[in-house]
């Protein structure tokens, strides 16, 4: 089965409050996402194998640790999550960025495929979805399900703010899936939004309504 880790980090939390207060604006909110993104993503990659190498330091010969064969790609899900990729890409700057669009259809809540461009050697990469937002869980189940059909074999989902609902879909349509969460938050209301939560993340990443 997938495991579900919430990061509890005090850094983490702190900036998490900032980014729920309606009163945060478009520019810090930008910030905050990023930051939170970087954070989260030492614990998302806390498992990445290491081999030794041998290098000269200005002292002497020295056996040291490296990242062993494992290539990352990092796929938001757009647009979205888009806005937790630069803090990722400071961190891993290797990384290949893919991105898969979909859009949650305002009647049905049934999310809708219309971009789909991922790295050719995706199936030999160990492949972290970001969404700040884990709602339904629709959205998140089919965006891991054409990473499947492209070949993609180690998947992470990383999000902000997961609500219970969502996160029980997503692990029973996706059990080899690990998920990474800043916030299990206490509930989906009946529009199908995530109670606290922070608003529409796409919205106030970029100003629009």
């Amino acid at each position: 089965m997938s495991k579900v880790t919430q990061i509890a980090h005090p850094l983490i939390l702190h900036k998490l409050t900032l980014i729920r207060d309606r009163e945060t604006g478009s520019k810090d909110f930008r910030e905050l996402v990023e930051e939170v993104a970087m954070l989260m993503a030492y614990e998302v990659t806390r498992d990445l194998p290491l081999e030794d190498v041998e290098i000269k330091t200005p002292i002497c010969t020295a056996t040291c640790k490296k990242l062993a064969g494992k290539k990352v790609a990092i796929v938001p899900i757009l647009r979205a999550g888009l806005g937790m990729v630069g803090g990722m890409i400071k961190l891993i700057p290797a990384a290949k960025v893919g991105h898969i669009g979909l859009y949650r259809d305002e009647k049905t809540l049934k999310p809708v495929e219309y971009f789909c461009k991922l790295p050719q050697d995706i199936e030999e990469r160990e492949v972290i979805v970001t969404d700040p937002m884990l709602a339904t869980g629709g959205s998140a189940i089919d965006a891991i399900s054409l990473l499947k059909k492209k070949g993609a074999k180690h998947i992470r989902l990383m999000c902000l703010v997961g609500a219970p609902e969502g996160v029980k879909e997503v692990m029973n349509a996706h059990p080899d899936v690990d998920i990474y969460l800043a916030s299990v938050d206490e509930k989906l209301n009946e529009d199908g939004y995530i109670v606290p939560g922070l608003g529409d993340a796409g919205d106030r990443l970029y100003g629009t309504k």
